[in-house]
């Protein structure tokens, strides 16, 4: 598997606090990845340390096999599209299509100015001008016009409204189909990233929680609901996420490669949702219990 970004022990600290702490990763090429978790838990950080704007405080993080800030070229092949979509509010879109090109040797003005076209864009229009959702798409033309091997957008949607969230993803979609490139999307709307992602990391509380291929993890994750059972009699081979007990039932969300025989179990499939939720959950489990980072509630 080639990895277009790779973390080993990656962490960063803020005087006594770790806003991302152990973090070991490997993201593959060719993949639309989301990065999921909830506000602090070292997405934003992650993404800055990928595109050299952060130092780590420990461990090493490798992008395009290299190191983030050791050589402008180097972040020439890499798009980044930071929270707030920035763009210059006194230029005009032609302006910053201009300002594209001087900073990037690679840039494709034939790409930027028939997207710019596409989008129904006025190059003569100041950015201050331009609804949320053009500002987002303009922060986007200007990433991926440098012709990037990986594009990291830091939650880019999350103040646009439905209609505009999914235009954005639909020209994103575009690029992918279009020039191949790997996307790392933060966001916090699963519904938006299960339309366009393949691949899943999420982070809870500064570490990476789960880390793998969509069909793959929902293939693995189940909800198990049957008499009330203790945990300690269950197979090793079921990693007990989240619990649920009544005085008769049980409700397990369980990973697991193996297949589940015992009949005593309702097998109920769960979403991408479904399991981003129990992860998060998991981080702030009332008490521990069987599997890794076990929360049981009663």
């Amino acid at each position: 598997m080639t990895a277009v970004l790779q973390a080993r022990g990656l962490g960063k600290r803020y005087r006594r606090r770790w806003a991302l702490s152990e973090c070991t990763l490997a993201i593959p090429a060719g993949r639309v990845v989301g990065l999921v978790g909830p506000n602090g838990a070292g997405k934003t950080t992650l993404l800055h340390l990928a595109v050299g704007l952060l130092s780590p405080s420990a461990g090493a993080i490798e992008v395009l096999g290299g190191q983030p800030d050791s050589d402008p070229r180097h972040l020439g092949r890499v798009g980044f599209v930071a929270q707030e979509t920035p763009t210059y509010s006194a230029l005009t879109v032609a302006d910053h299509l201009r300002l594209g090109a001087h900073l990037n040797p690679g840039w494709d003005s034939q790409l930027a100015g028939s997207r710019i076209e596409q989008l129904g864009l006025d190059p003569a229009q100041r950015a201050g001008k331009l609804s949320g959702g053009q500002r987002a798409q303009l922060a986007l033309t200007l990433a991926i016009a440098k012709r990037p091997e990986l594009l990291l957008l830091d939650e880019p949607v999350a103040s646009l409204d439905p209609l505009a969230r999914r235009e954005f993803l639909q020209g994103l979609m575009e690029v992918v189909a279009e020039h191949g490139v790997s996307v790392v999307l933060s966001s916090h709307l699963v519904a938006d990233l299960e339309r366009v992602c393949d691949h899943l990391v999420i982070l809870v509380a500064s570490r990476v929680r789960l880390a793998g291929d969509v069909d793959d993890l929902l293939a693995s994750h189940h909800l198990l609901i049957g008499p009330r059972r203790d945990l300690a009699t269950l197979p090793d081979n079921q990693q007990v996420i989240s619990a649920r007990h009544t005085d008769r039932q049980s409700t397990l969300f369980i990973r697991t490669d193996a297949p589940i025989l015992d009949p005593s179990w309702t097998v109920e499939q769960v979403s991408l949702e479904d399991i981003v939720l129990a992860y998060m959950s998991q981080a702030a489990g009332t008490r521990p219990g069987r599997g890794p980072g076990l929360g049981v509630q009663r």
